[in-house]
């Protein structure tokens, strides 16, 4: 289009300056040069005719067309692609909803383990303590030792009056069994009986003295005192000369053989548990999760309306608000398999979630979505048969 454009300036151009050039002889060379400036006009009009792109009108419609298809196909597009933004947008927010709401999952779990308060069964002074706070014990290992003295002396002296007993039972025995052998002429039917008696009298009392033997040798045993379970020891305050009191706990020690998890459940979500699902806890600060599975449900929760007045009858709270809260059930949980490097520590905050143990196909699946999560807001939440036993079942 520039190149036609230049030629035509330059066209213009050369007729003018034929023209001013054949100017001051206008009076005398008009007639001669008319001729020459038809020429040249003509050949002008002739390059324009020909740098001019023509165009018909078939070929106007059908650009005009095709413009009109293009501009249908953005404005369907960007309404297409509206609309599957939108469709996502309100899936993604169900499904967020739906997890949060009616997903079996909660925040409220927490680690949690037995522990065994060791007691001393005898008493006296504690001569040695051979642990330390936050140690490893094992099953049967010594935790201290008391001072045995007294233990020691007495099963002396009970093994001296055992031998004491014994001797005075052969001898009654002996007697016994002489006067057995007489006649009844040289004595009488009543002597015999009363020494056959103090045979016995002298049996039991060797009976005795074994008791106390024994008994003498257990608390001699007792002395020292030894862990019950494989376990942690826990907040040790105890120390060497300390006096240890029949029956008072001094020792805590964490069992590690019984950890689980508890996780506190809404009751909305209970139709979604079954015991034996697999479970997952994810403890705060971890990210690879404690894999178990849900081992019992507990079957009941205290209720303050429950509780007895004074006359005994039921004391029930005349405030009732209007928001229900859903109760939160325990749900124990069972570990399988805990991840390397995440500790178990009892207290420690987990986020539990359950994972449906069934093989199911989509469409089931799908249908077991809508029942459990969107139907439920109405009260038609079916729950998985044979889930959790009933309390007649074994």
């Amino acid at each position: 289009m520039s190149g036609t454009i230049d030629n035509e300036v330059f066209q213009q151009e050369e007729v003018h300056a034929f023209v001013a050039h054949s100017s001051p002889d206008v009076g005398d060379a008009w007639p001669r040069h008319a001729g020459e400036l038809d020429d040249v006009a003509r050949r002008v009009s002739e390059a324009d005719l020909r740098d001019k792109p023509i165009v018909s009108s078939s070929g106007k419609s059908t650009a005009l067309r095709r413009g009109r298809a293009l501009r249908t196909v953005r404005s369907l597009l960007r309404k297409i692609a509206t609309a599957v933004i939108a469709v996502a947008a309100v899936l993604v927010a169900l499904v967020t909803w739906d997890q949060y709401n009616a997903g079996p999952w909660t925040r409220d779990g927490r680690v949690r383990v037995q522990v065994a308060s060791v007691a001393p069964e005898i008493s006296g002074k504690i001569m040695e303590l051979r642990i330390v706070d936050n140690q490893f014990v094992h099953k049967g290992d010594i935790l201290y030792v008391v001072d045995s003295f007294d233990f020691d002396v007495a099963l002396r002296t009970n093994k001296a009056a055992l031998q004491q007993r014994m001797a005075d039972l052969s001898v009654k025995e002996l007697q016994s069994e002489r006067r057995r052998r007489l006649s009844d002429l040289a004595s009488s039917t009543e002597e015999k009986q009363i020494y056959e008696g103090n045979a016995l009298q002298a049996k039991a009392a060797v009976d005795s003295a074994q008791q106390q033997v024994r008994q003498a040798e257990i608390n001699l045993k007792r002395t020292e005192v030894r862990s019950p379970v494989n376990g942690i020891v826990t907040n040790l305050l105890l120390r060497e000369g300390d006096y240890a009191h029949l029956g008072a706990a001094n020792v805590s020690i964490i069992d590690t053989d019984s950890y689980w998890v508890d996780g506190y459940f809404e009751e909305t979500k209970l139709a979604r548990l079954c015991v034996g699902d697999r479970a997952e806890a994810k403890l705060m600060g971890y990210s690879a999760p404690i894999i178990g599975h849900i081992a019992t449900v507990t079957r009941g929760v205290s209720v303050s309306n429950a509780a007895a007045s004074t006359q005994g009858l039921p004391n029930v709270d005349p405030v009732y608000t209007w928001v229900r809260l859903a109760q939160r059930v325990p749900v124990r949980i069972a570990i399988d398999n805990v991840p390397p490097g995440v500790p178990l520590v009892s207290g420690l905050t987990a986020t539990v979630t359950i994972r449906d143990g069934d093989r199911r196909t989509l469409l089931q699946n799908v249908r077991a979505e809508l029942e459990t999560s969107f139907f439920g807001l109405v009260g038609e939440a079916s729950a998985r048969p044979g889930c959790i036993p009933s309390p007649s079942s074994p």
